[in-house]
C-alpha cells in the first residue's frame, strides 16, 4: 500500500513540474469583458525561468513574438490552432501578436523578472492598425 502511495504521488508531482506557470488562451470573445479576438491574458508578469502556454480555445489564432530583450532568440510564429509554450529566461518585456488578427488588437505583453529597461524598444515597434497600437500604450502605460 505505501509503494501504490508514493507512486500515486511521484506521479502527481512530475506532472505538475513540467506544467506551464501561466496558461493563456486565445479567444474569439472574452466571455467576462465581452471583447473580440483577444488573448485571456493581455499582461503577464512573471519571473525569469518561468514558461507560458498559449492554448488555441478558438481556432484561427497563433503566437508571433514581435519584440523582446537584447539576447533573446525570438522563436518562430507558430502555425494556427498550435499550442505552444515558451520559457523566458531573459528578463525584459516581450511583445507578441495574433498575426491575422494583429489590425483588431490581439497583442499582448509579458514582462519577465520585473525588467523594463526595454520599454522604449516595445514603444517603438511598428505594429499593425491603430487598435494594437493603442492596447500596446494602455499595457506599457500599466506596467
Amino acid at each position: 500500500m505505501k509503494k501504490i502511495f508514493l507512486t500515486l504521488l511521484f506521479v502527481m508531482f512530475s506532472a505538475n513540474a513540467f506544467a506551464a506557470d501561466v496558461t493563456i488562451k486565445m479567444l474569439n470573445k472574452n466571455k467576462e469583458t465581452k471583447k473580440r479576438m483577444v488573448y485571456s491574458q493581455e499582461l503577464v508578469k512573471i519571473d525569469a525561468g518561468q514558461s507560458i502556454e498559449w492554448v488555441p480555445t478558438d481556432k484561427g489564432h497563433n503566437v508571433e513574438m514581435l519584440a523582446g530583450p537584447d539576447g533573446y532568440d525570438m522563436p518562430k510564429k507558430t502555425k494556427l490552432n498550435d499550442p505552444v509554450t515558451i520559457t523566458f529566461s531573459v528578463p525584459g518585456i516581450y511583445l507578441y501578436q495574433c498575426s491575422p488578427h494583429a489590425a483588431l488588437g490581439m497583442i499582448g505583453l509579458i514582462v519577465v523578472g520585473g525588467d523594463t529597461s526595454n520599454m522604449n524598444a516595445i514603444k517603438s515597434k511598428k505594429l499593425t492598425g491603430s487598435k494594437s497600437k493603442k492596447k500596446r500604450d494602455k499595457l506599457l502605460d500599466s506596467i
